[in-house]
């Protein structure tokens, strides 16, 4: 199975897991008011991104992000959307929307720093997009409803820029087994 399938399968499970898990308070030390569990999985799915990006390019990367987008949505509506519950339902688009423009937000700041140092793009396009999809997430799904989004938000996104931060560390790995792609990628990959 090549990079490209590993990726775009990858992506949808961390989405799906995410959106699972972003309905649970952390309770421990009083951070239920404050912090989500889907603050600890889902900055990978930037990692994914910036992966994909480095080694095929924006074209291939959006269409590992599409492919998650499509599975991570549909496995969502299944998994956890009770379509009684307008919550559940707002969380489903709120997720949605914020992981599309996040994502493809992060995928154009990524190839505009790409010849930078190894660190900047991911750190810039990671950083960039997860304050895009909190705020976005969060006021999608949650504005409105008696739940404490704001600080959700800024716990969760606390969270989310130190697991973007230390991501670096397996995307420096990674590089060393990661074949650039980019000037034969439309040419590897047709989909």
């Amino acid at each position: 199975m090549s990079l490209y399938y590993k990726l775009s399968i990858l992506m949808g499970l961390v989405v799906v897991s995410s959106n699972y898990l972003v309905q649970f308070p952390v309770q421990y030390l009083n951070l239920s008011e404050i912090l989500t569990y889907g603050a600890f999985s889902y900055p990978v799915t930037f990692l994914i991104t910036d992966l994909a990006n480095r080694a095929y390019g924006k074209i291939i990367a959006r269409k590992v992000v599409y492919f998650g987008f499509i599975i991570g949505i549909l496995l969502t509506l299944f998994v956890s959307t009770n379509f009684e519950d307008i919550i559940s339902i707002r969380i489903a688009i709120g997720s949605g929307l914020a992981f599309f423009i996040s994502q493809n937000l992060d995928i154009q700041i990524f190839d505009k720093l790409r010849k930078k140092s190894w660190f900047v793009a991911p750190l810039t396009s990671s950083t960039l997009g997860s304050i895009t999809d909190t705020f976005l997430f969060f006021s999608i799904s949650f504005y409105a409803t008696g739940i404490p989004w704001v600080t959700l938000a800024l716990g969760d996104l606390s969270v989310k820029l130190l697991i973007s931060l230390l991501m670096l560390i397996p995307f420096r790995i990674l590089l060393n087994y990661i074949k650039d792609f980019t000037d034969e990628s439309t040419t590897r990959i047709k989909l």
